[in-house]
């Protein structure tokens, strides 16, 4: 059954705001928010294509809860508090079966989150979902990509390389037991925003971003922004027993490729100084999230350098994830 445009938000993505800082949400022609006094704004956006970002005829309440989680991840990356979305949508039609879906994951993540819904836009298309996200820190506390220092630890945490194992098996380029596909699956289709740690690591982490587009790639743009070099131990990298028994395997160069450049794993990777070791470990236990050390900051002109399991600088990184490629 569908419905019209105004119905349909009505019905499915209009409720009663909760955070008093709204002082005017959904069903005008933008919001008024009220930030928190000494704070700043952090605001980011994602589009996610179906065929692109997500395969055709995806779960839509998995598809409801990634659509946030991904904006959710940006937020956790600068040591955010989200507060405010927006959801823009260009839906093939207006089936209510699935809107009810789609509503019910986005809403419960965001209610986890503390995050309202506060405006968004739709129409009809090819399937296309984009969510703009704002928060907010503490003035002077953001962290960024640019504060990386010689000598500094490279961290990551949760576990790299999942979410692109799964795809492998569900496109057919690997072959794995319904059983262990279940949990990589699951992350790459409601991956977990590390948003407390995020917070957490103000004051801790020099710089930070989230995994999105693949390790080597993202910490890459880490390397770029503060103008250092990087060494990582590929054996440290935490990964799941599927993926590790890959990399001594005939499927060793899948393996890898999901590992460094898979992306899809919004994890936080993260470069602290070695004085921090202790405070790292403590955000980690107290965000209920495991951190890992893969790896130290060097200088620039060192470049990026992955060893392998014997100590062996890599000669060949795989490519990671591009748009436009």
């Amino acid at each position: 059954m569908s419905i019209g445009e105004f119905e349909l938000i009505d019905r499915y993505f209009r409720r009663p705001a909760a955070d008093p800082g709204v002082v005017l949400g959904v069903g005008d022609d933008a919001a008024l928010l009220a930030p928190t006094p000494g704070h700043e704004l952090v605001l980011a956006v994602d589009m996610m294509v179906e065929g692109r970002h997500f395969l055709p005829g995806a779960d839509a309440e998995g598809l409801g809860h990634k659509v946030l989680a991904v904006n959710l991840s940006d937020m956790a990356a600068m040591g955010a508090r989200p507060r405010w979305a927006l959801l823009a949508g260009a839906l093939p039609d207006s089936d209510e079966a699935w809107l009810a879906a789609f509503s019910r994951g986005l809403f419960a993540l965001a209610d986890a989150h503390g995050v309202a819904l506060v405006g968004g836009d739709t129409t009809r298309g090819p399937r296309n979902l984009c969510v703009t996200i704002a928060g907010e820190v503490p003035a002077g506390t953001a962290i960024r990509r640019s504060g990386a220092l010689p000598g500094d630890d490279v961290w990551v945490s949760g576990s790299i390389g999942d979410a692109m194992l799964a795809l492998a098996a569900l496109q057919g380029r690997t072959a794995m037991s319904p059983a262990a596909l279940a949990p990589l699956r699951a992350r790459l289709e409601r991956p977990q925003p590390r948003v407390a740690l995020g917070i957490a690591l103000r004051g801790v982490a020099g710089a930070m971003l989230d995994v999105s587009d693949g390790l080597t790639g993202d910490l890459g743009h880490i390397l770029e922004a503060s103008g250092v070099g990087a060494s990582v131990d590929l054996a440290r990298i935490p990964c799941a027993s599927e993926l590790r028994m890959r990399l001594a395997t005939g499927e060793r160069g899948l393996a890898l490729s999901c590992l460094l450049a898979g992306g899809d794993d919004y994890e936080l990777c993260f470069a602290a100084r070695a004085a921090m070791r202790e405070r790292v470990e403590a955000a980690g236990s107290a965000a209920g999230v495991p951190v890992t050390r893969i790896g130290s900051i060097a200088p620039r002109e060192a470049g990026l350098t992955v060893l392998d399991e014997q100590g062996r600088a890599l000669a060949v990184l795989p490519r990671a994830f591009d748009h436009f490629a």
